[in-house]
C-alpha cells in the first residue's frame, strides 16, 4: 500500500540532501555540464524546481504543464541563473509541493500527468521523490546510485519493471539482485532473458543512467529499453 505521508517526508529529506550538496558549488559549477546530454547543472536544477510546481498543479487539478514547449522554455530560461537563485527556487518550490501535499485531499483519486498519463494521487509524492533523487545523481556532484536509500532503489526498480512490462519492444526479462526478483518486458519475441546485478546497476540500466555493462546476462542479449 502506498503511504503518501511517508513519501512526502522522504521527498523533504531528499530535497535537503540535494540542497546541501548544491550549496557547496559556485556559480561557475552551475554552468558546467551535468550527466544529462545537453544539460548543464543549471538545467537540472531548473527542472527540479519547475517539476515541483508542475506536481502542485497535478495535485490541485490543473494541467501539469501549459504545454511541452512551455516546459522546455521555462527550463532554458532558468538554467543560467546564479547559484543562490537556483537554491532559493528549489527550496521555495519544494515548500509549495509540501504544502500541497499536506492539504486535506482524497488520495485515492486519479490525477493526470503529462501526455495523458494517469496515476493515483497517492503515488505523486513518490514520483516527486524519484525526480529529486535521480536528478541529484545527474548533477554529478558525488551522489551516486549506490548512495540512494535502499527502500527507494527497490521501489523504483519495481516501478520501472512494471512500466516496461508487456512493452512491445522488450522481450520477457527476469531481473535479480541475487535476493529479490522482478519480471518485465514480454511483448517482444525472444527471451526469457535473465539479468543479474547490484540494485544500483539494475536501477541505472532501467532508468537509462548506466549502459548495463556491469550486469550479468544469460539467455540472450541485454534488452534495449525504450526511453522513459
Amino acid at each position: 500500500m502506498i503511504d503518501h505521508a511517508h513519501d512526502l517526508a522522504s521527498v523533504r529529506d531528499a530535497t535537503d540532501r540535494l540542497l546541501t550538496a548544491v550549496g557547496k558549488l559556485d556559480n561557475a559549477s552551475v554552468t558546467e555540464p551535468s550527466r544529462l546530454p545537453g544539460w548543464t547543472r543549471g538545467h537540472v536544477l531548473a527542472h527540479v524546481a519547475r517539476n515541483a510546481d508542475a506536481l502542485v498543479n497535478v495535485l490541485e487539478g490543473r494541467p501539469m504543464y501549459a504545454s511541452a514547449e512551455a516546459r522546455d522554455a521555462d527550463i532554458e530560461r532558468d538554467a543560467p541563473r546564479p547559484l543562490e537563485v537556483h537554491l532559493a527556487d528549489v527550496r521555495d518550490s519544494a515548500a509549495r509541493f509540501q504544502a500541497a501535499g499536506a492539504a486535506p485531499a482524497d488520495w485515492s483519486r486519479t490525477v493526470e500527468l503529462r501526455n495523458g498519463v494517469t496515476d493515483a494521487a497517492a503515488r505523486v509524492p513518490f514520483r516527486r521523490w524519484v525526480e529529486v533523487e535521480l536528478h541529484h545523481v545527474d548533477l554529478g556532484v558525488g551522489y551516486e546510485l549506490e548512495d540512494l536509500p535502499a527502500q527507494f532503489t527497490e521501489r523504483e526498480i519495481d516501478f520501472l519493471a512494471e512500466r516496461f512490462a508487456g512493452h512491445p519492444e522488450v522481450p520477457a526479462t527476469r531481473l535479480t539482485d541475487g535476493t529479490r526478483a522482478w519480471r518485465t518486458g514480454g511483448g517482444a519475441e525472444g527471451g526469457p532473458v535473465a539479468v543479474e546485478g547490484t540494485p544500483a546497476d539494475l536501477l541505472g540500466w532501467l532508468s537509462g543512467r548506466r549502459d548495463g555493462s556491469a550486469l550479468t546476462v544469460t539467455g540472450g542479449a541485454l534488452p534495449k529499453l525504450p526511453p522513459l
